[in-house]
């Protein structure tokens, strides 16, 4: 089993889940992060971190979110490690109370 970031982190990008992972699983988009599941130990240390609560387990990703196992998958692929905190876009407190966001997700 591996993490999955869902949804919730678009257009948010909040950092804190790269502070805390021990194998630097993450990477990041134009305005995501995404887990590579090749990478990650299944440690939970990122779940907490999230603000937005836009991480999952794989198995207990909600049946609306399940699209993100594939795309966290391919897009770890595509896109850069991240391993350290920076800052969150100056409008990610805004955008972390927006639903429907899927169409916002730039590759």
């Amino acid at each position: 089993m591996t993490y999955v970031v869902t949804e919730a982190c678009i257009k948010c990008k909040y950092t804190d889940c790269v502070d805390v992972c021990p194998v630097d699983c993450f990477r990041e988009g134009p305005n995501m992060l995404v887990i590579d599941p090749d990478e990650c130990i299944d440690c939970t240390l990122c779940v907490p971190e999230c603000p937005v609560e836009a991480i999952y387990a794989e198995d207990d990703v909600p049946d609306a979110q399940r699209e993100f196992i594939e795309r966290n998958r391919e897009l770890s692929k595509a896109w850069k490690p991240i391993i350290e905190r920076r800052p969150a876009p100056s409008d990610a407190d805004a955008w972390a109370k927006v639903a429907d966001k899927k169409h916002l997700l730039e590759q």
